[in-house]
């Protein structure tokens, strides 16, 4: 694609990888058929190919107004266009650059500033969501079927945390939102590889990846969170005390492994995000590096006759962001789980971080998309990989929708416990 940047963009260090992902860009067409707003609205504006050039427009210094905005405003990031894309456009690196140039140009409604800078405040402190989340709950029994849907469920109470006693040791992301609504995916992560004679240790100070604040264009709020993790992170590393940053939300997964490139200019920062990148794994990438042991553990006898039918989400933060496929679904299965066909499993579920709640139309098209999709081989449980995935899709289905990491838990509790006696 031939560009022509405009002055006050082309000199910066952004303006530069701008230019180098548009003209990567040679307008295939292959990501229309895995946008899914392009699926849901047929306006070539509201794909991939057409929010490319929408970009390439303002960062040329052509007049944008809101219209650009809503455009970039309606893109999920969800990165399934980066999984087909046969030039390997880095587009979800490009939308966060436009992203944060559009908010400076265009001004928001009184109301959705107001409402982004809520969400930034409210769903990176833990304290202050815990407590809304309970007076939501108290009340939701008094509300509508439609208000109802939209706060969680008590969740199910954290079990117990193993005491550290291992050689090996991991660190845990806590994250910003899953602690209140469900306690037990990290405890069940820290059961299961307690296991595997590998201790889950917290580190503390630790909070909130960035990434609500960062896809919300508040990208130096984001960045500075990401600084904070990585002091409190650091000492352990440097000190060889842990073997990886293990993290049970795909969508905060994506962020970390993404540090050392968000950080790459800052001076003190740089080389020391690049190393916490390199740390970060997804739990499933660790479970699958010990998947000799799951299939040592369960007596193959027992499992065929001890066997649940699941289906299985596979968020696009780990699918897409990360590239991580098949390979919580070969555990599960290792471990009894029949999982079922999902069609078009590569399409988002529409949770996509505060997308739900910024595009609420969009999103429950997406998620009833989503839902009949997961519910067409009568599966008895619905698991996933990412704690915003997980609460979207409880709204949306009667099924059970649980971490699939809780169900492998439960899953050799049960085994366990047929043995002893």
């Amino acid at each position: 694609m031939q560009t022509n940047l405009a002055d006050f963009i082309k000199n910066s260090s952004e303006g530069k990888e701008a230019d180098a992902i548009l003209r990567s860009c040679v307008h295939c067409g292959f990501c229309l058929a895995t946008c899914p707003t392009y699926q849901l609205l047929g306006d070539e504006l509201d794909s991939p190919r057409g929010r490319i050039y929408l970009m390439k427009q303002m960062l040329e210094g052509q007049p944008v107004t809101q219209k650009t905005q809503s455009h970039l405003d309606r893109c999920l990031t969800c990165r399934a266009c980066e999984t087909v894309c046969p030039s390997g456009v880095r587009y979800g690196e490009l939308i966060d650059i436009s992203r944060g140039i559009i908010e400076k140009q265009v001004k928001r409604s009184a109301g959705s500033d107001v409402l982004r800078y809520t969400l930034r405040k409210v769903l990176t402190n833990d304290p202050i969501f815990t407590s809304l989340l309970k007076l939501g709950q108290m009340v939701r029994p008094l509300l509508p079927d439609s208000l109802k849907k939209t706060i969680p469920a008590k969740a199910q109470p954290a079990k117990i945390w193993p005491v550290a006693r291992h050689k090996r040791k991991m660190l845990i992301l806590d994250g910003c939102v899953q602690p209140a609504l469900a306690p037990n995916i990290n405890a069940a992560c820290a059961r299961v590889l307690d296991r595997m004679d590998i201790s889950l240790l917290k580190a503390e100070k630790v909070g909130c990846c960035g990434a609500i604040s960062y896809h919300l264009n508040a990208q130096q709020e984001g960045l500075d969170y990401m600084r904070r993790n990585i002091d409190a992170w650091w000492p352990l590393i440097e000190r060889e005390e842990i073997e990886a940053i293990v993290i049970t939300a795909s969508g905060c997964g994506v962020t970390i492994k993404e540090y050392g490139h968000l950080l790459r200019h800052d001076v003190v920062y740089a080389e020391k995000a690049a190393q916490i990148s390199t740390f970060a794994k997804d739990i499933s990438e660790i479970l699958y590096a010990e998947l000799e042991y799951i299939e040592r553990l369960f007596d193959k006898q027992w499992l065929s006759k001890n066997k649940s039918k699941l289906s299985f989400h596979s968020p696009c933060t780990l699918q897409h962001g990360q590239q991580v496929r098949d390979v919580a679904e070969k555990i599960l299965m290792t471990a009894g789980f029949e999982l079922t066909f999902v069609q078009n499993a590569h399409l988002c579920c529409g949770s996509a971080g505060t997308y739900s709640i910024l595009q609420p139309e969009l999103s429950q098209q997406l998620l009833k998309n989503k839902v009949t999709a997961l519910e067409s081989g009568n599966p008895e449980r619905i698991a996933t990989a990412n704690i915003g995935c997980l609460i979207h899709l409880q709204g949306g289905t009667s099924l059970s929708v649980r971490h699939w990491v809780e169900l492998l838990d439960e899953k050799i509790s049960d085994y366990s416990e047929i043995t002893i006696l």
